[in-house]
């Protein structure tokens, strides 16, 4: 029975795992992770309080069987008794596959459930919306507590801590389909008026100081971009901007929530930050669908702060934190 069970919920991970593999569905590794962790830990239970003092009552049964016929046979004066109970006792002993596989695999789901919900969450970059910082194929590390502590699944937060800052790269939830997430960079921050126009970015009338560092040359693209160093803040970080090229800035039909803090010219778009949202972009600002297109991130979408490459298996010298 258990095992029949067992074999009905391995198949129903691998139907999706396997669908969300093939795209029919967008999976939720988070809550996913969640079930795993409280499926595995309903067999651990099962197996400390009921299965293995099973076992183990099974076991010491048949030792005192033993134990009783060889005192019965030697009363009779047959010292020479044939059969071991030990292997039988082994197997007896021995904890079934679907235990194994359930209970045996719990404490290493629940290290991974906590470290990923409440640490430290690898993602992997998609798409070339944050070069150069950022290089499609970096896998990155983000920090699940600098900016508070949530509850996993419901995304709740318990704990207060920094909240983010103009500068900062960021993964959250994004606002047109939370099952997807998002990594852009934080341009600005609750009250700021941020102004995009004529591919110059400012906050609160002030532009941002930009300095050109030559050409990049974008492999996602197979194209040389202009290079530049801005700063937001005390974050000096690296952006793509072509001059030559022109950009027309239009709201998303899903641009809903706060729609009327932007304004949109034909020289580009400006917007009144509200509270509890931020206003992100993606470095390679030609390349890149974020704030300007459909809106602000809420407080509640944010995932973490992403601070460090931790592998690139197409290039090793990618490893490293970065700003």
């Amino acid at each position: 029975m258990m095992s029949a069970l067992t074999a009905v919920l391995y198949g129903a991970l691998l139907v999706y795992g396997a669908g969300w593999w093939l795209g029919y569905w967008i999976g939720n590794f988070s809550l996913l992770l969640f079930v795993l962790t409280v499926v595995t830990l309903a067999y651990w239970l099962a197996e400390r309080f009921k299965f293995a003092p099973a076992r183990v009552a099974a076991a010491e049964a048949l030792t005192a069987q033993d134990t009783q016929r060889r005192a019965e046979l030697g009363k009779m004066g047959i010292s020479q008794v044939d059969g071991n109970v030990d292997s039988a006792r082994e197997r007896l002993l021995m904890q079934p596959w679907w235990l194994d596989w359930t209970a045996g695999l719990f404490p290493v789901i629940l290290a991974v459930f906590l470290l990923r919900s409440f640490l430290f969450e690898p993602f992997k970059i998609p798409s070339g919306s944050m070069v150069p910082t950022l290089l499609v194929g970096d896998l990155i590390l983000v920090n699940k507590f600098h900016y508070g502590v949530r509850l996993p699944v419901i995304n709740t937060k318990i704990i207060q801590n920094n909240d983010p800052k103009r500068g900062d790269v960021i993964v959250f939830r994004y606002p047109v389909d939370t099952r997807v997430d998002y990594i852009k960079r934080v341009v600005a921050i609750p009250g700021d008026e941020v102004t995009y126009t004529n591919q110059q970015l400012a906050i609160n009338g002030q532009l941002a100081p930009v300095q050109p560092q030559g050409d990049f040359y974008d492999e996602d693209s197979m194209r040389y971009a202009p290079r530049f160093t801005e700063k937001l803040g005390a974050v000096a970080h690296g952006i793509l901007v072509d001059p030559k090229r022109a950009s027309i800035y239009r709201p998303m039909e899903s641009f809903v929530n706060f729609r009327d803090n932007c304004r949109y010219t034909a020289e580009g778009v400006s917007c009144k930050v509200p509270a509890g949202h931020y206003f992100v972009m993606g470095d390679n600002r030609d390349n890149s669908q974020d704030s300007r297109y459909w809106g602000f991130v809420p407080d509640e979408n944010i995932v973490g702060r992403a601070f460090m490459v931790w592998m690139n298996f197409g290039n090793l010298r990618r490893i490293g934190s970065f700003d």
